[in-house]
């Protein structure tokens, strides 16, 4: 079982990023996906969410609006738009699968700053 993600790296404020996070090794379709991101000194907090289907998502109030959560059942894939990007989504960003079972990937990080 892997969750791959990529797309990190350093944008200024007001920037934009794509995150991905590439999955094997269980039925992806099946699974709720998420992204996690925790910052330097804080505790790992929920970003957002979407269902199996694609259908239902979630939202942190802190990306609400800039942030968009999509997923790609064909290719196993999750994405996290990230647009209006601020100093404080500076963390590393970590996917999430969960269904009987739960995993999680390494993490990449974003930094947001001038």
């Amino acid at each position: 079982v892997q969750l791959v993600e990529s797309g990190g790296g350093l944008v200024q404020p007001g920037g934009s990023l794509k995150l991905s996070c590439a999955a094997s090794g269980f039925t992806f379709s099946l699974y709720t996906m998420r992204w996690y991101r925790q910052a330097p000194g804080k505790e790992r907090e929920l970003v957002a969410a979407i269902g199996s289907l694609g259908r239902s998502t979630y939202y942190a109030n802190s990306v609400k609006g800039r942030f968009t959560i999509s997923r790609d059942n064909a290719n196993r894939t999750t994405y996290l738009q990230m647009d209006s990007l601020k100093p404080e989504d500076t963390a590393v960003y970590y996917c999430y699968a969960q269904r009987e079972a739960i995993y999680w990937g390494q993490g990449t990080q974003v930094t947001v700053s001038s």
